[in-house]
């Protein structure tokens, strides 16, 4: 029995969550991810009633935010993340951070204690009156809008600011600061017309026209270079512009490139897909861009991890750039919708493509790797990523942790050809993966791989139980080293000797597990073998599957950074340069 929370309501009347909840199931939401708490129980309480929306409870508010980006980045619709006030609101921060970072639409709903008690003492009481702090100054930074949702009459106009703070260009996370007595008001329903279908995502918001100046100065220099070389990057799928880039590229004859965090913008099988730009990429990229006359950069601004180790190759050929916000680096940008930018490109090209000049495609980078030590049976990170490869589903959502593991996948590991690979890069965030996989499965009922190291599940690696309560098509593939290996190997080459704090312990993460969680698929892999079997069958089954395998933390990942660690040989050297990585100069990263 549900206790009312006010006195009997006027004729005609909800309470402000009830017609909060119906908004966001008339706006396209179909998930609302976050953790409870007396601030934000009535909120709960409404979209439990509202009965389209449904409410996943996260194990940790970080998790629940990053949910809603996974639920974001793969169905393009606004991710909701609701949290109540004191350390749960704190808690959302990194996990906002990485959505305004890497423009992400979320929108999160804060609840607050009561109005009448700010400044008075109240337990959490974040108003900035009294001593306390500002939240609202704590959210800002972090977001494209954040307000105070003051009284009940005052969210008919927040609420679509906020929606559309959201998900204009760039997008990012939009906060409402609800305190519990608005929340519980009684407001009037307003009249509705043209209302969305629940399900269906939200229209983005119109772009700005092209200017016509720049186009026609773009398509001049695309249409006079002899040989180009695209790097596209996130961008491309956050406007669903993957046809249009093929047909660009193809126009072109250009190579293409992605960033770390876009390797399913273009078929990484074509034989046009140069590999990965950056600092976990492949010595292809820089190759083609050494012999293109023009760099095209689509729906990214080339941030240090997609152009390490390129700067004097980009400072040598002429860049243009196709996207709403201006690059990184100098070049000629076409501002504005990036479909709309890479279609008017298109359509004043040539009717004949020219033919894809050869080149070496993605080869593996040489990484020098000593002789194991650790004890047991260990896998090596090619030889696991290949095992992933082998059993991954052509429909499958990837997601990629941060760490040697993840850095091994983002070089080894090709993207899904009908699924989302995503890599966090925004701030980088150990332990994004988790929620994120989760949101992502929730939001399209697809099989998800979350690939991430030991390091990452310790931080997070417990919503594994979220998971399971859901019944989630999630794979979590955990590569198990017993370390922080990334901070391990930097201590090891740059600070005279690995300290003994980044080794962990021995821990079997598979009987853990599979104590904790007896209804869930758990396999401890001892070779590359079993662990494509276990990922195999997870794929046949509806519900979450947890793999570990062991590696080795001194084995070094394919992370330009750590090249120059290696002997000074011919096999180290980018093919086609005659720098080595010592003249390039080590890229400090993280």
């Amino acid at each position: 029995m549900i206790t009312p929370t006010s006195d009997t309501p006027e004729a005609g009347t909800v309470r402000l969550v009830d017609y909060l909840a119906g908004e966001l199931a008339r706006a396209g939401v179909t998930h609302v991810f976050g953790v409870g708490g007396a601030n934000i129980e009535d909120l709960y309480d409404a979209v439990h009633r509202e009965g389209t929306v449904r409410c996943v409870v996260a194990k940790h508010e970080f998790s629940a935010a990053t949910m809603a980006d996974g639920y974001a980045r793969t169905t393009r619709r606004l991710g909701v993340v609701a949290a109540t006030s004191g350390g749960g609101a704190m808690n959302l921060v990194p996990g906002l951070a990485e959505a305004y970072a890497s423009r992400v639409p979320v929108l999160a709903l804060v609840g607050q204690p009561p109005t009448g008690q700010a400044g008075h003492g109240a337990f959490q009481d974040s108003s900035g009156k009294g001593g306390s702090f500002d939240v609202a100054e704590v959210f800002t930074p972090v977001s494209r809008f954040c307000a105070w949702v003051e009284d009940a009459d005052s969210l008919m106009e927040l609420l679509p600011q906020a929606v559309a703070a959201a998900r204009a260009d760039p997008p990012g996370p939009a906060v409402l600061l609800l305190p519990k007595d608005v929340q519980q008001a009684q407001i009037r329903l307003p009249g509705r017309s043209n209302a969305p279908t629940p399900g269906v995502p939200m229209p983005t918001p119109s772009a700005p026209r092209l200017d016509a100046s720049t186009l026609t100065a773009v398509s001049n220099i695309l249409r006079e270079a002899d040989r180009v070389l695209v790097i596209a990057g996130e961008g491309v799928a956050a406007a669903d512009a993957h046809a249009e880039l093929a047909e660009l590229a193809r126009n072109l004859g250009a190579w293409v490139a992605v960033t770390p965090d876009a390797k399913d913008v273009f078929d990484n099988r074509d034989p046009r897909f140069a590999g990965v730009a950056g600092v976990m990429g492949h010595a292809n990229v820089e190759d083609c861009l050494r012999r293109a006359d023009v760099c095209l950069l689509v729906g990214t601004r080339l941030p240090l991890l997609a152009r390490g180790g390129l700067d004097r190759a980009l400072a040598a050929t002429e860049v243009v750039c196709l996207g709403p916000e201006p690059p990184f680096v100098s070049g000629t940008a076409l501002r504005g919708g990036l479909r709309d930018a890479l279609r008017a490109v298109t359509g004043r090209l040539p009717p004949r493509p020219p033919d894809c000049p050869q080149h070496a495609g993605p080869l593996p980078a040489p990484m020098p790797n000593p002789v194991s030590r650790a004890p047991g049976r260990i896998v090596p990170y090619t030889q696991a990523i290949a095992a992933v490869e082998a059993a991954l589903p052509s429909s499958a959502h990837v997601f990629v942790d941060a760490g040697n593991a993840g850095a091994s996948a983002v070089h080894h590991l090709p993207a899904p050809r009908h699924g989302r690979f995503v890599v966090a890069v925004g701030m980088g965030g150990m332990g994004y993966t988790f929620g994120a996989g989760i949101g992502a499965a929730l939001a399209t009922g697809r099989r998800t791989y979350v690939l991430a190291g030991d390091g990452s599940f310790f931080m997070h690696g417990m919503e594994v139980h979220t998971a399971v309560e859901y019944d989630a098509p999630v794979t979590f593939v955990i590569f198990n080293n017993n370390a922080h290996a990334m901070c391990a190997v930097r201590e090891e080459f740059l600070q005279g000797g690995i300290r003994s704090d980044d080794l962990f312990g021995r821990t079997d993460l598979a009987a853990g597990v599979a104590a904790a969680f007896p209804s869930l698929d758990v396999t401890g892999a001892d070779d590359a073998a079993q662990l494509r079997r276990a990922l195999l069958r997870s794929n046949t089954s509806g519900g979450p599957a947890f793999v570990a395998v062991d590696c080795d933390p001194r084995e070094i990942p394919p992370f330009l950074p750590f090249q120059s660690f290696a002997p000074a040989t011919d096999s180290t050297e980018r093919p086609g340069s005659k720098e080595n990585s010592d003249e390039r100069g080590v890229v400090h990263v993280g």
